[in-house]
């Protein structure tokens, strides 16, 4: 199963991104194989809007079932569930560290957004 993980980085030492819809990469892990890639968001990076929908479509684009960000709109929120794309809110430090406590049961899966709309 792959995940997405909102991220600044590009490894899992990375720092997690608060930020869903305008974080400037999508780190995608396999949990299955632990290979990963890096997904790059800079065109929704500086959008004026629109940048939650755009993100959440781009990685439903790439097959992921879950995924990580610190904080999650309600136009996102609405794609990705209708992806069928699961949301975790997390505050840890980093894309590993999110990782750790996906795998260990600790996050628990987001019911709403968190977040009013264009929160930066």
């Amino acid at each position: 199963m792959k995940i997405a993980i909102t991220t600044s980085g590009a490894d899992l030492s990375a720092p997690l991104d608060s930020r869903f819809g305008r974080a400037p990469k999508f780190l995608i892990y396999d949990l299955d194989t632990g290979a990963f890639e890096v997904a790059d968001n800079q065109q929704n990076l500086n959008a004026a809007q629109g940048a939650g929908i755009q993100s959440a479509q781009n990685i439903a684009r790439l097959n992921v079932k879950a995924l990580i960000t610190g904080h999650c709109g309600p136009k996102a929120f609405r794609v990705l569930k209708a992806a069928e794309i699961k949301i975790f809110n997390c505050d840890a430090t980093t894309v590993r560290e999110a990782l750790d406590l996906y795998r260990a049961g600790k996050l628990r899966e987001a019911q709403d957004a968190d977040v009013e709309g264009h929160w930066v």
